[in-house]
């Protein structure tokens, strides 16, 4: 028996029965959002202390390294390791007690930083810290690195807002520690004190080092590399928990904390102030400290053209004058007295905005929360890395240092996007070192050793809350006396004398060039290149997009957010965008997932992607996984035989057009119980019926007698599921076009977007349909007449995937000419909606919509038209296929009931449920008593 099944083995006797020993979840875990990837022999999934101390127990037995894992957000490689990784999202990610009274709240170390809020909000109370990730971020990770984010000025460091701690050290020591162990210096000695053990053996090492620890630990706020020594002065009141803090995982293992909470002041505004460049606004900074901010961040021009080029324009407000400016919060009690200094503040800068509107400050804050997701691609757009991205100096040097380091990046030949929490000396930035080709690795040491060389010798800290992991460690000796580096392996020593806890990090380091994950990756050029042509072509580089930043594994479906709605569903890690990517990424690696296209591995991964396309739109770095899913099974069955559903679904159109010469039959035939099973389709799905007749059937019936000679042209793009299921909303939407001075057109030939085809992988069919489609479309697009897509997910395909299964040069024009209903009436000159005065809208919009066009055109339209609008995030469920396939149907239902389907319930009798999507109208009419109702629809019922 090998070490990894004998620890197995032991580890299910003692009970933890959550032992992952499979390919697909070592894999999973094999990077965190850092640029190393350590494959682990094991991962176990806690559900109590008494498992993580016998799983810290076997390690130490079986002489196997022990990694804790909390979201898996760790930019610096401080949560992945070689041997067992304790991954404790899955259980132990409770809040157990929130006490108002003392102001205090007890969670388990997997708890997310935006769960352990929402528990606190009744109480009128928060967690300080706010890290850019709080959406997933787990408290136990924030305490292992010292996370701080924006609002630190306003609320301290993580390590100023623990009351308490248990944990169990690399020995096996049950760790119950105060904030405070030992009393501040004059105060009476605590009578308790152990003679023996930790506490006395760190109060020796303290005592015997007072110099070293005075002279070089705790010299500002965000010096945050190495140990955090200064805790353990006599005139800190020797805090061990404390001392924890930041420690990586290194010392001990989380099972408890004690956090404290705050409450959130009254009021806040936020002023904004513009600057020449980024280093100006870093000289600005320390004046601002004056106005006792809460929030101090420095944004570059760079990352806000990324935010319009990402998001569209009015994804950023107004901004002053300046390629660089400061967001700073001002916040208390009295509305007046915050007014006050707000206004002072903007009135010593050259430009500035002073911000009270709640909504437009949270626009202007998103920006600087996906900075960590966007800044993954470079100005240049090649892909951006971690490694040095949160060196902090003391504030006052900070300008000074964004200089240097601004010529050190250009003696590189790197470019990245700086941002930061300035008024802290903290700059975050991803550099585009070409690790993808050769000499990228001897580029990013040099460059790492002369970065960090820099910032020592302006007094600063390689890190600044990101923690030093396997990117920084090695370098700490350019910070710190040979002194303190002894320091750190004594305290090292103290707490884990095996080495079990996370080796490789800050003691005794791991090389820094070591264990990447990038220059590992093979191209992978086979076969048709779809969304990832941008990555020239290589399949490899385009998976390799995904940075970790884990935004998939947070529920953003309240902002309007669909991605990933399979993990909301599951909770599993396989399940998500970010873990689909990191087995993607072993597949072409290799090593523990093999097989190639084929593996089983890669196939479980995708088996529930949704190919939604949320992530498309939502992942900061552009993964569009509907792509790679579709690739990977274009690859897996070219010259083979498919599974059932890709003849019978993914064929569908060509099923559709068939049915549509004698659609009663069919329609009978279908409602035979147990047939649609044989077509792999689920039994307790109910299917819906073929038109009597299509809608090109009734638009060329009607042409001779009713159709307008006058007006503007416009083509209407007649999809499959339009024509031969929905034909009313084609109706509808020539009614809405005639009355708004449109004369609507269909092509002389059937049209097909091959929508089944490529959500099957069937990518050489879908490509010649695509293609034909095109061409029968380019007449008009050369013309300048716009196409209008009816069904949502069909106008995607032409805007997008048309655009990388076909060159560029010939769909780029019907691309370009192609809008969605919402989008060529709001740009129809003096077209003004028919009023929808008193009529409540739940919006349901299509996923595909959502990612390639967007919805705020629709939003605005049905605002504009009077009516009151609640627009519901995350996807119906159905998604083409997915929905209906055997084996799909419990998730389906599951992604349906996290918006969709409570929205519903609780919607009034008179609520209008508007969905465009086909699938979502299906879902709808298949798990409710309710039907969905198209924007045509919805606008032609309403016209005189």
């Amino acid at each position: 028996m090998d070490r990894a099944a004998a620890l197995a083995t032991d580890l299910r006797r003692r009970g933890i029965t959550d032992v992952l020993d499979d390919p697909t979840s070592r894999a999973l875990h094999s990077s965190d959002a850092s640029l190393y990837r350590v494959p682990p022999l094991l991962v176990a999934r806690p559900r109590s202390a008494e498992d993580v101390a016998a799983a810290v127990e076997l390690c130490a037995r079986h002489e196997i390294p022990l990694t804790a894992r909390g979201g898996g957000t760790s930019v610096a490689g401080n949560a992945v390791g070689p041997g067992l990784v304790l991954d404790f999202s899955r259980h132990m990610n409770q809040v157990l007690r929130v006490d108002a009274e003392t102001r205090t709240a007890v969670v388990q170390p997997g708890v997310v930083q935006a769960a352990l809020q929402r528990a606190a909000a009744p109480y009128g109370l928060r967690f300080g810290p706010d890290p850019s990730t709080h959406t997933r971020c787990t408290i136990g990770g924030m305490i292992g690195n010292n996370a701080c984010g924006s609002r630190t000025l306003g609320y301290g460091r993580t390590s100023d807002n623990v009351a308490g701690l248990k944990a169990v050290t690399g020995d096996g020591t049950a760790l119950d520690l105060p904030g405070q162990l030992l009393p501040a210096q004059g105060a009476p000695a605590a009578p308790d004190l152990p003679a023996q053990g930790i506490p006395a053996a760190l109060r020796d090492l303290a005592m015997a080092n007072l110099a070293t620890i005075r002279t070089e630990f705790g010299r500002f706020g965000r010096q945050m590399s190495g140990y955090a020594l200064e805790h353990l002065l006599p005139e800190r009141g020797f805090d061990v928990a404390r001392l924890l803090v930041g420690s990586e995982g290194t010392l001990a293992v989380l099972t408890e904390a004690t956090v404290r909470l705050v409450t959130d002041p009254a009021y806040r505004a936020l002023v904004v102030l513009g600057y020449a460049d980024i280093a100006a606004a870093g000289d600005a900074a320390p004046g601002v400290l004056e106005h006792r901010p809460t929030a101090c961040e420095g944004i570059d021009a760079r990352i806000v053209d990324v935010v319009r080029l990402r998001r569209g324009p009015g994804a950023v407000p107004p901004l002053p004058r300046g390629a660089a400016w400061l967001f700073v919060e001002i916040a208390g009690d009295d509305e007046a007295e915050v007014l006050e200094r707000a206004a002072r503040l903007a009135a010593g800068g050259e430009d500035a905005l002073v911000v009270t509107d709640p909504a437009e400050s949270v626009a202007l804050w998103r920006i600087r929360e996906d900075g960590a997701g966007l800044s993954g691609r470079s100005p240049a757009g090649r892909p951006a890395h971690a490694g040095w991205e949160d060196a902090s100096v003391p504030p006052e040097m900070l300008g000074r240092y964004l200089r240097d380091f601004e010529a050190l990046l250009a003696g590189h030949g790197l470019t990245g996007l700086p941002y930061g929490h300035f008024g802290d000396g903290c700059l975050h930035i991803r550099l585009d070192v070409p690790l993808d080709r050769p000499g990228g690795r001897v580029t990013f040491r040099d460059f790492l050793v002369a970065a960090a060389t820099l910032v020592a010798g302006y007094g600063g800290s390689l890190s600044g809350e990101h923690g030093d992991g396997r990117a920084r460690s090695e370098l700490l000796p350019l910070m710190y006396s040979q002194a303190a580096i002894d320091l750190f392996a004594g305290v090292k020593a103290i707490f884990d004398p095996g080495d079990v806890l996370n080796p490789g990090v800050l003691v005794r380091p791991r090389p820094l060039d070591a264990d990447l994950r990038v220059p590992a990756a093979r191209p992978v050029r086979e076969g048709l290149a779809l969304a990832y042509r941008h990555d020239g072509g290589d399949f490899g580089q385009a998976v390799h997009r995904c940075t970790g930043v884990g935004k998939c594994r947070a529920d953003n479906t309240a902002a309007g957010g669909v991605m990933c709605p399979s993990y909301l569903a599951t909770r599993e890690e396989k399940d998500s965008t970010r873990g689909r990517a990191r087995v993607l990424q072993e597949m072409i690696n290799g090593s523990d997932v093999t097989g190639g296209w084929r593996s089983p591995e890669v196939h479980e991964a995708l088996d529930l992607c949704l190919s939604c396309k949320g992530c498309a739109s939502d992942c900061p770095t552009g993964i569009d996984m509907a792509a790679y899913k579709s690739e990977v099974l274009h690859q897996t069955y070219k010259g083979r035989v498919r599974p059932l559903t890709h003849y019978s679904l993914g064929r569908l159109p060509r099923w559709a057009r068939l049915a549509s010469r004698m659609p009663r039959a069919v329609n009978a035939l279908m409602r035979v119980p147990g047939l649609p099973a044989l077509a792999g389709v689920d039994r307790r799905r109910g299917l819906p019926e073929f038109a009597r007749e299509t809608f090109r059937a009734w638009f060329e019936r009607r042409r001779p007698m009713s159709s307008p000679t006058g007006g503007r042209p416009v083509m209407l793009f007649v999809d499959t599921f339009t024509d031969h299921f929905a034909p009313e909303i084609g109706r509808a939407t020539v009614k809405v076009l005639e009355a708004a001075g449109y004369r609507p057109q269909i092509s002389g030939r059937r049209q097909c977007c091959a929508l089944t085809w490529i959500s099957t992988g069937q990518l050489d069919a879908a490509r010649a349909i695509l293609g034909r489609t095109v061409a029968e479309l380019a007449e008009a697009a050369g013309q300048g007449v716009p196409i209008v897509g009816m069904e949502p997910s069909c106008a995607a395909v032409l805007r997008s995937d048309a655009l990388e299964l076909l060159d560029e040069a010939v769909a780029g024009p019907v691309a370009g000419m192609t809008r969605t209903l919402a989008e060529l009436l709001s740009g129809t000159p003096g077209w003004r909606p028919p009023p929808l005065d008193g009529v409540t809208v739940v919006a349901q919009p299509h996923c595909h919509h959502h990612a390639v066009m967007g919805w705020e055109q629709d939003l605005r339209l049905l605002r504009e038209a009077g009516a009151r609008v609640s627009r519901l995030g995350g996807c119906c469920g159905l998604a083409g296929n997915f929905g209906v396939e055997k084996g799909h149907y419990d998730v389906s239902v599951a992604v349906a009931e996290h918006q969709l389907l409570p929205a519903i319930r609780d919607a009034g009798p008179g609520t209008a449920v508007l969905a465009d999507g086909f699938s979502c109208r299906t879902q709808i009419a298949d798990l409710s008593a309710r039907r969905g109702t198209h924007l045509a629809q919805l606008l032609a019922d309403r016209l005189p």
